[in-house]
């Protein structure tokens, strides 16, 4: 009988082997994946999560449990083929042109990621073109900006005035990030939203879909 107790401590405590030993077994035991994953997996991530907004954990634990989150999430993958119901939204993420830090944005993208949305990382040194033909290729509703220099922080801006052009504005939420940005820059550039932490970005995500 597989222990969802177990699999919840494993991705908490960042135990990637035991995560998917567990996974494995409760697929072979035919135990639905959306309860798997809502009432388990999803719940382990946004412990950890708060967790670090209280200073009881840090980005190496928060790394290693989206890493384990990852890796028992893969093995049910296939398990949910046509089971759109699963995904919370499809988000667009990427670090902007001439900026190519990705800690940070690949933390926001693995917690995303854990807690139920579809999420197409497209990296570092991102131009607004590719953002945009990303966007349409995959009709997502949401898209995160990260910049780590005060240097290319305002191009972030330049994607904002292309979603504009290209008549996608209305249909996407804007959320941005990194360590030189702000509340009040976010919204002097006209984004939908600012987080200062991966916890965080989930919890706005689902609140500007919700809206």
């Amino acid at each position: 009988m597989a222990d969802l107790d177990k699999l919840y401590e494993a991705i908490l405590t960042g135990k990637l082997n035991v995560a998917k030993e567990v996974t494995n077994e409760a697929i072979a035991e035919n135990i639905d994946p959306h309860l798997i994953i809502n009432n388990y997996m999803s719940r382990a991530m946004e412990d950890i999560g708060k967790r670090f907004e209280e200073g009881k954990a840090f980005v190496p634990e928060l790394l290693m449990a989206a890493r384990a989150m990852k890796g028992a999430l893969d093995l049910l993958k296939p398990q949910m083929k046509g089971a759109a119901s699963h995904s919370q939204g499809k988000v667009v993420i990427g670090t902007v042109k001439g900026d190519l830090h990705d800690i940070g944005k690949n933390l926001v993208a693995s917690m995303l990621e854990g807690c139920g949305f579809e999420v197409i990382n497209l990296g570092t040194d991102i131009s607004s073109e590719k953002f945009i033909n990303a966007l349409k290729e995959n009709q997502a509703q949401i898209l995160c900006l990260s910049a780590l220099l005060t240097t290319t922080m305002n191009y972030m801006q330049e994607v904002i005035k292309a979603l504009e052009e290209n008549g996608l504005r209305s249909q996407v939420k804007v959320m941005v990030g990194g360590a030189p940005v702000s509340e009040s820059f976010a919204r002097q550039i006209g984004a939908d939203g600012y987080s200062d932490n991966a916890n965080a970005a989930v919890t706005l995500a689902k609140s500007l879909l919700s809206a």
